[in-house]
């Protein structure tokens, strides 16, 4: 599959790939090694989900005046 160019599609597509990739583990089903490359590419997937989430969140906190969310009441 070829990467998306939006960010938020590549984010969507990632989340998918990775929801997949969870159910294929979940079953139990594939042997050892497939299980290995599967679950490298799913850490690979979440590190990029969690990089675009940083991402977003630094957009919204510079965008958005006020406290930080973590300081928030």
């Amino acid at each position: 599959m070829p990467p998306a160019a939006d960010p938020v599609a590549r984010f969507e597509d990632a989340m998918k790939e990775l929801e997949t990739i969870v159910q294929k583990l979940e079953r139990g089903e594939l042997k050892l090694e497939e299980s290995l490359g599967l679950f490298e590419r799913g850490m690979a997937l979440s590190q990029e989900c969690r990089t675009a989430l940083d991402t977003a969140e630094l957009k919204i906190r510079t965008l958005v005046p006020g406290k930080p969310a973590d300081e928030a009441e």
